[in-house]
């Protein structure tokens, strides 16, 4: 049996009963839900939505390969899966350029005043000097987190001839024309814009913190598509008002279920929302419909099974 917990394309699904799989599509399945209903299944289908670990993997005992859609497996108990010989597949090549195409948008209307302007216009202010913005063409944009997303945020940003400073603790010589190998100082003195592409983790969470935003030389716009936790909103709030920064286009928050917001939280995200060079985004990066599609198709690749449409 294979348990789907997410939304998926309707192909997916008949894929998988055409190869003669039992499949239980429970795309608001529970995780106490998933607990009773783990025990049979010999892969299961998640994003971002069920937490795996340890209690849920040990009844899992026939359980075979995890397939997350999308990128990001902090969610997972990844060593203990891997103990059990679980076989891990993730699909960032499905929503790579969904992902890439929102920090385009984002970043394109915070530089030109398109999100500022609207707002203004909307309350009938029509003004054409103060909105005046600026191009990307020729700035310097740094990007942490060299992976799917910022390899393809990357070749975009090309395109409009700026330059990328590119910074990844794991990975090298992959500079070339007009993208550099960084390191982190670099980008901090010479960016426009820091775009973070990073997968959450305890040595990625607050990565971009008071001492991060201290040591910026210029004002760069800063773009989070990844993970809420990697930037510090109230560093992030405090680099806004000392003006240490142009603005921020956020997909992601520290704490995306707003019903539980603290009160602290809750005066945080106000505060955000109210600022015409902040953009917040409810983690749609990922989510257009062709992302939708090729996730899917990703996973029965990489489980060599064979699909029609």
């Amino acid at each position: 049996m294979i348990i789907i917990t997410a939304p998926v394309p309707e192909f997916l699904i008949t894929t998988f009963q055409n190869k003669g799989f039992v499949v239980l599509y429970e795309p608001e399945i529970t995780y106490d839900q998933l607990h009773e209903e783990i025990t049979s299944a010999t892969g299961i289908v998640v994003t971002t939505r069920i937490k795996l670990d340890r209690p849920l993997l040990q009844k899992a005992e026939k359980l075979e390969w995890i397939g997350r859609l999308g990128s990001g497996m902090e969610l997972i108990d990844i060593p203990f899966a891997e103990s059990k010989n679980i076989k891990l597949i993730s699909t960032p090549e499905g929503n790579r350029n969904a992902v890439a195409e929102h920090c385009m948008g984002m970043l394109l209307s915070l530089l030109q005043n398109i999100h500022k302007s609207s707002i203004e216009v909307s309350k009938r202010i029509w003004k054409r000097q103060e909105n005046r913005g600026y191009e990307l063409d020729g700035k310097t944009v740094g990007i942490i987190g060299y992976g799917n997303t910022g390899q393809r945020f990357s070749e975009l940003l090309t395109c409009f001839n700026a330059t990328v400073l590119a910074y990844d603790k794991y990975k090298f010589d992959f500079g070339a024309g007009k993208i550099k190998e960084a390191n982190l100082d670099q980008i901090k003195k010479y960016s426009d814009v820091i775009s973070f592409h990073l997968p959450l983790s305890e040595e990625t969470t607050h990565f971009a913190n008071e001492e991060f935003f201290a040591g910026l030389e210029g004002k760069p716009v800063i773009i989070n598509s990844s993970r809420g936790k990697i930037i510090d909103t109230s560093a992030l709030i405090k680099a806004l008002k000392q003006n240490k920064i142009s603005g921020a286009g956020l997909d992601v928050i520290e704490n995306e279920n707003l019903e539980s917001h603290t009160k602290e939280e809750k005066k945080q995200l106000k505060f955000l929302c109210s600022r015409p060079d902040v953009i917040v985004t409810p983690h749609i990066a990922g989510y257009s419909y062709e992302a939708f599609q090729k996730m899917s198709e990703s996973l029965l690749y990489k489980l060599n099974i064979n699909y029609t449409f």
